[in-house]
């Protein structure tokens, strides 16, 4: 097969046992809805700007929780056969997509009762939406990669954090630019550079996992 199809073949069982289980989705969804139940218990009622960051916090956390498992359920010997017959490169791709489907599935849950719970205007809902998309998806990249290094650790969870902690901090401060400027409710004109930013670094982050990982899969 070629490595679209590779890819395809690959996304597919990752969604068939995620469907047969439906273990990871369910836990990430128990914890994005307690947290923000417990979030409103806590604050009754936030300010724009504490809400924005609160958002983000629980998105971040959700992501970690979320991705950390995508490597860690794949026996050495499932591996060992994956290495015998598929490309390493439509592993990382296929794991990368699927992790981007899932953080944008479980962003758009997480946005609707967020702004449910939390009622506060947004000055461009549309604008604010699109960086929630764009948001999920980058974390999604960051960390697939980040857990693809650390499977080869161990998966060691406190590597995992040491390594994505230097990409993490800047993309939630253009990230939190970014949606600020969407309750704020500026010209769309003044975002382009956070959305530039935001999608350089997904390129950056797939084409580095492309160059890096056929290396540690080989250990």
């Amino acid at each position: 097969m070629n490595l679209l199809q590779q890819v395809k073949t690959l996304i597919y069982k990752d969604a068939t046992l995620e469907w047969r289980s439906k273990y990871a989705i369910n836990s990430i969804l128990l914890y994005v809805i307690s947290t923000v139940f417990v979030c409103y218990q806590a604050f009754k009622s936030v300010d724009a700007t504490i809400w924005n960051a609160l958002f983000w916090i629980i998105m971040l956390f959700a992501s970690i929780n979320a991705i950390n498992k995508s490597f860690v359920q794949e026996s050495q010997q499932r591996q060992l056969y994956y290495y015998a017959i598929v490309s390493p490169r439509a592993i990382i791709l296929s794991k990368i997509f699927y992790n981007m489907f899932i953080m944008a599935l479980l962003a758009i849950i997480a946005f609707v009762t967020y702004s449910m719970v939390f009622r506060t205007p947004l000055g461009d809902p549309a604008l604010y939406f699109f960086a929630v998309i764009l948001g999920s998806i980058s974390f999604a990249s960051v960390f697939t990669m980040v857990s693809g290094i650390t499977s080869k650790a161990g998966n060691n969870s406190t590597l995992m954090a040491i390594l994505s902690f230097p990409v993490i901090i800047p993309l939630l401060i253009v990230l939190i630019k970014l949606s600020q400027n969407a309750m704020q409710g500026l010209d769309r004109a003044q975002s382009i550079n956070e959305i530039v930013v935001l999608i350089a670094i997904n390129i950056i982050t797939i084409t580095i996992s492309l160059l890096l990982f056929p290396y540690l899969w080989r250990d």
